[in-house]
């Protein structure tokens, strides 16, 4: 009940409603710290030595820290190995984003046994592709698109939104990296003048949007967003939605913990394509990936 997001209150009147039992919600709330531990573990548990794509994305819920509220970001990293399976490798909570911060989290990655990534689908977190160089400098990055469509809307009238997306799905959507930098200079000409920010974002972050280029429709579908990850969060907003703020960190861990784990029984298929995925990857980055299988 509590991995499904109810409190410990409702736990408590759940209880005594079906059972007549008096179970206090302060006694639940002992019972579910018994999982911390098992979080911890689970936390610091060994990975496996390369894993195929890895996918971060972050979301924000409010904590009680020093006795006041401040929001903290959950920032959850999904993996996929060779095999095409996906896992929650795991979670981190911080207040800020820094090349140093991430840089930490990258080293814990690789004291936990994760010696090679092939490519990063990430959003455009402040400091994380330099803290991925400095401890993955072979992996490619690629930035999530639907992240820098919604940065680059988000000052745009209502009015001509609708024209100015239709104008950037040129660019992610052309044939070629070629043609998507065609695309971008088109928009460039059309809108800089209302819009100067739009095209100067795209072009200062080109090396990491175009990523997928290189890759066949089942690659870039897959790493061109990090849909795998929002959808995982989504399912995470579900649980902790009835939990307006956070005691404590901990309090935060366990929760999310046992969501995961029960999220983690439903990933029973391999990525889908996962042959074909795989195929181009063994030739791409054959040196790397022979190592291992």
């Amino acid at each position: 009940m509590y991995a499904k997001g109810m409190s410990t209150r409702d736990i408590s009147s759940h209880i005594h409603e079906i059972y007549g039992y008096e179970l206090s919600a302060e006694s639940i709330s002992v019972i579910t710290d018994k999982v911390l531990e098992r979080a911890k573990e689970w936390q610091s548990r060994p990975l496996e030595p390369i894993y195929a794509i890895v996918f971060m994305d972050g979301m924000v819920v409010k904590m009680r820290v020093d006795g006041s509220v401040r929001k903290q970001t959950i920032y959850v990293i999904i993996g996929i190995d060779l095999e095409g399976n996906k896992s929650c490798l795991g979670l981190y909570f911080s207040e800020t984003e820094s090349a140093k911060y991430w840089l930490s989290v990258m080293n814990e990655l690789r004291n936990r046994g994760v010696e090679d990534i092939l490519i990063f689908a990430v959003d455009n977190l402040t400091g994380i592709s330099e803290a991925i160089e400095a401890a993955y400098p072979h992996a490619e990055i690629q930035k999530c698109i639907v992240h820098q469509i919604r940065n680059s809307l988000r000052f745009v009238s209502w009015k001509e939104r609708k024209f100015v997306a239709a104008d950037l799905k040129k660019i992610y959507t052309a044939a070629t990296e070629e043609q998507g930098l065609k695309a971008l200079e088109q928009f460039s000409k059309t809108w800089d003048e209302k819009y100067p920010h739009i095209s100067k974002s795209w072009k200062s972050n080109w090396a990491e949007l175009s990523t997928f280029f290189k890759y066949p429709p089942e690659i870039r579908k897959l790493i061109y967003t990090t849909n795998p990850i929002e959808s995982f969060n989504r399912s995470l907003r579900k649980v902790m939605k009835i939990r307006s703020i956070f005691p404590s960190e901990d309090s935060c861990l366990k929760l999310v913990y046992l969501a995961i784990q029960d999220i983690e029984k439903r990933w029973t298929q391999i990525i889908r394509d996962w042959g074909k995925i795989y195929s181009q990857l063994l030739i791409r980055f054959e040196e790397r990936v022979s190592k291992y299988i």
